[in-house]
């Protein structure tokens, strides 16, 4: 009883070790903290990867992709086993988007990816982060007639009732040149105002008489008013920029929106390819809030695609989804069997495979931080080291009558052993809770700090997301919290040995 009345009164009256408690406050609180928001991060990371890669992916190295896709997907189906969930096939090729943007035409690189819009929601969530609730639903790339704008996203008008009134005032405007030209020059006959040099409106893509889907200028009878080109769904970022406005809020200019045409230019299928040029209608945005993803990537119609760039029926990719719990790497290792590399030229990856360097990264960060921040505890232990040998030394006399009054060294030793136990605990709990409590109003603080500094913690131009992820693991707080407490006890264990070794005459010789 002694020992913990001993370790008590020292907890109490010893202030100097109020500084190693805090310490280990510091420490604990500050890897809960990095802990949950990387956690956070991590897990925002693996949802948008996951949301468009499928679990595991078959691609031909070929530029003709896979032919004869069928028997691709029954082999498979034979393989995979009772642990397949979803199958579809794609095609991946690069790509240059063309915008007109008053005026000028703004290009931008893109991975075009046709997609069997039947099929392509089995292996992905890729419905999940496109902007019209109705294809959220039931994907589809046919024009809505509104709809798209939501609280998130305070999109321009668009879809169908946007690209009516647009060709309208581009026809009136076209008109009104044609009336201007005329009264300019009553003798003129044959020219083409839009041509015509001085125009400031530009040549219109949807004025080009071509066939949605076969891409031939021999459809004279298409009206862009009631008819649309083949479907084609943006990455959010690719049609519009996320920027400040004059007052400092953060807003999304858009280039283009649903219901405005796009020229697409990409290679044909053989060798060597030719450039194949068409015109497509937006139909949606997709946000995944991941920057490769949202400025690089657009989605067309799988046929639409085999067919301009005459394919026939192959395909780049095959795509899987695997029951929850499957193998990956297992069921990899199955299909790397099924097609070898010495047979078959296709490369067979998971999705973790194919973001390997970035999950990587991302898990060596972590762990680097965790190594440098667990420092501050060890510092800490130090410090409850050398508190500790100074009590042993000014308490030399109370630790010889404590002998000499017959208290065993195990006893004596214990009495430290019980006083580092507690500085530990103490400010471990302490800190747990203080971590806790920060990682639950992490967002209030930063806009709190962001008042006072007048500078952003957390700038969602950058990020894209609306606040800062957080992810609370208890056996990650756990790990750190035991991980202190031990730390504490170890720095302790020296002083209470050099205690317990000390002999009660000499303890008391120069008393």
């Amino acid at each position: 009883m002694y020992k913990l009345l001993l370790s008590w009164r020292y907890l109490r009256t010893r202030y100097i070790a109020l500084a190693s408690i805090i310490s280990v406050t510091l420490g604990v609180g500050t890897l809960i903290v990095v802990n949950s928001v990387m956690a956070g991060f991590a897990r925002e990371m693996h949802i948008r990867l996951h949301s468009i890669l499928a679990d595991i992916v078959v691609e031909s190295h070929s530029a003709d992709g896979l032919p004869n896709p069928a028997w691709h997907m029954e082999e498979i189906r034979k393989t995979v086993g009772s642990d397949l969930q979803g199958m579809t096939a794609a095609v991946h090729i690069p790509a240059m988007l063309n915008i007109s943007v008053r005026g000028q035409w703004i290009t931008r690189p893109v991975t075009l990816i046709g997609i069997d819009e039947a099929t392509y929601a089995d292996v992905s969530d890729f419905r999940e982060y496109l902007l019209h609730p109705a294809n959220r639903q039931k994907l589809s790339f046919l024009l809505r007639e509104d709809g798209y704008g939501d609280k998130d996203h305070a999109i321009p008008p668009a879809g169908w009732r946007y690209r009516r009134m647009k060709i309208i005032t581009e026809r009136d405007l076209e008109a009104q040149e044609r009336l201007l030209r005329a009264a300019i020059n009553p003798g003129g006959a044959g020219e083409t105002p839009l041509a015509a040099e001085g125009s400031t409106i530009p040549p219109d893509p949807t004025g080009i008489p071509q066939d949605p889907f076969a891409g031939t200028n021999t459809a004279p009878t298409f009206d862009p008013a009631k008819e649309q080109k083949a479907g084609i769904i943006l990455g959010i970022a690719i049609g519009s920029v996320r920027d400040r406005d004059a007052e400092g809020k953060v807003m999304d200019y858009y280039l283009c929106r649903p219901g405005d045409d796009v020229r697409v230019t990409f290679p044909s299928a053989g060798t060597p390819p030719k450039a194949v040029s068409d015109v497509c209608t937006i139909v949606d945005f997709y946000e995944s809030k991941m920057s490769e993803y949202d400025g690089g990537f657009a989605f067309v119609p799988l046929a639409w695609l085999q067919q301009q760039r005459v394919m026939g029926d192959a395909v780049t990719t095959i795509q899987l989804r695997l029951v929850p719990g499957a193998d990956l790497k297992l069921v990899r290792d199955k299909l790397r069997a099924r097609f070898p590399a010495e047979e078959f030229a296709y490369r067979i990856q998971t999705w973790r495979d194919m973001q390997g360097p970035l999950l990587a990264a991302v898990q060596m960060e972590t762990t680097l931080l965790n190594i440098l921040l667990f420092l501050i505890i060890a510092v800490a232990g130090f410090g409850i080291l050398a508190t500790f040998f100074m009590i042993v030394v000014e308490k030399t006399r109370d630790i010889g009558i404590l002998k000499a009054l017959g208290a065993p060294s195990r006893g004596v030793m214990s009495i430290f052993l019980s006083y580092g136990f507690s500085l530990g605990v103490v400010g471990s709990g302490v800190g747990m809770i203080g971590g806790l409590l920060f990682v639950k109003y992490i967002n209030e603080l930063a806009k709190g700090v962001e008042l006072l500094t007048g500078q952003e913690v957390f700038d969602p131009t950058v990020y894209y997301f609306q606040e800062i992820p957080t992810v609370i693991q208890p056996l990650t707080v756990a790990g750190v919290v035991i991980g202190a407490v031990a730390i504490a006890l170890l720095a302790s264990v020296l002083p209470a040995l050099r205690a317990a070794r000390l002999h009660p005459v000499e303890a008391l010789r120069y008393e």
